[in-house]
């Protein structure tokens, strides 16, 4: 009883196994999938009506539209993959499956996690949602976190697009595997060492739903809840994204080009902001022929780990106190990793 109230209390953030201060409950948690559902349709309209205004007007605007358009576009089918598995996990696992599965010890579950990763063939938005399912479902949060980071980095889909993107480069391949799973399992040993339950407010499970509500049952709301609440997020990433690439010119990008280090540091910055699903970013950074292959890893591996619409997902799922320094960490973690890789490697 001992080891399981000390479980609770990691899990939940608070020394009794409830849920932390900062969580959510009540009204407003139920309103949650109703104000991302009426940011997602006030954007649309937004879409719908700058359509006419970008072409005569303001191609600027027409510009940032079809960005907007083409990372939600390419968010949205594997956001909803995400919540299918997340839901699936909730109404159909039992409860004490992962906990069975994965080692007892924390150091040794996250680069299990994380190796995990490997069978979502997913992006980071389809991260999120599974990631939040696994800490409800009782896995410890570096363990879910390891998984969150590997997943949409070193599975076989994005796998086979980087070898695609460079061909005759198999090293690139193995450059973006190790680089991407030595991150992973880094940061889930810092959280695991360093990480305060404060920072990290647990997704709640849909509310309404009767003790004795069946699996389809519960699937269904599952499904609704996380798809409806991480979409607005998505949307609010997307909107950041597509705003700089209509601020920033791509001349700006060659001020860095005579610097090695700054090379890396810029291009680990662009993956942020261009908020590029993972499964086509190789494409993109095979495009950057100025700038090193190291630099070209660093784009490859942080996109997928740190990009702003994944931010914006996190601070949906997990609260605006592990956004701020989560992705930070992960960040500064993920271009050191690419340097190290990078040097050795390619």
């Amino acid at each position: 009883m001992g080891e399981q109230t000390h479980a609770a209390a990691v899990l939940t953030g608070s020394p009794d196994g409830s849920l932390p201060t900062g969580a959510p409950s009540g009204p407003g948690t139920r309103r949650s999938p109703a104000v991302a559902l009426l940011l997602t349709a006030g954007v649309a309209a937004l879409l719908l009506g700058t359509g006419f205004l970008g072409r005569s007007h303001a191609p600027a605007l027409a510009t940032w539209r079809t960005v907007l358009m083409a990372v939600v576009v390419q968010g949205v089918p594997f956001l909803l993959l995400g919540t299918v598995v997340s839901a699936a996990i909730g109404a159909f696992v039992p409860p004490d499956l992962f906990g069975r599965l994965l080692p007892r010890r924390q150091a040794l579950a996250v680069p299990v996690a994380a190796a995990a990763g490997a069978v979502l063939p997913g992006c980071e938005c389809a991260s999120v949602p599974v990631a939040g399912s696994l800490m409800r479902r009782g896995v410890a949060p570096a363990a879910a976190l390891a998984f969150l980071l590997a997943a949409p980095a070193i599975n076989p889909v994005v796998l086979v697009s980087t070898a695609v993107a460079f061909p005759g480069r198999p090293e690139m391949v193995l450059a973006r595997l190790t680089a991407s799973l030595l991150t992973s399992v880094v940061m889930g040993w810092l959280w695991m060492r360093l990480g305060k339950e404060e920072w990290l407010r647990l997704p709640k499970a849909p509310d309404g739903l009767a003790d004795d509500a069946g699996p389809w049952e519960r699937f269904g709301r599952g499904l609704q809840h996380d798809f409806l609440h991480a979409g607005g997020f998505l949307v609010v990433g997307a909107m950041a994204a597509a705003t700089f690439n209509v601020l920033v010119p791509p001349s700006v990008l060659q001020l860095f080009v005579d610097t090695p280090w700054l090379q890396v540091l810029a291009l680990g910055v662009l993956a942020v902001l261009l908020a590029v699903c993972s499964e086509a970013d190789a494409f993109v950074a095979a495009s950057l022929t100025g700038f090193s292959p190291t630099a070209r890893l660093a784009f490859l591996v942080v996109g997928p780990m740190v990009d702003l619409k994944l931010i914006a997902l996190q601070s949906g799922a997990f609260g605006r106190s592990f956004a701020a320094r989560f992705p930070a960490v992960t960040f500064l973690i993920a271009v050191l990793t690419s340097i190290a890789v990078g040097g050795v490697l390619l």
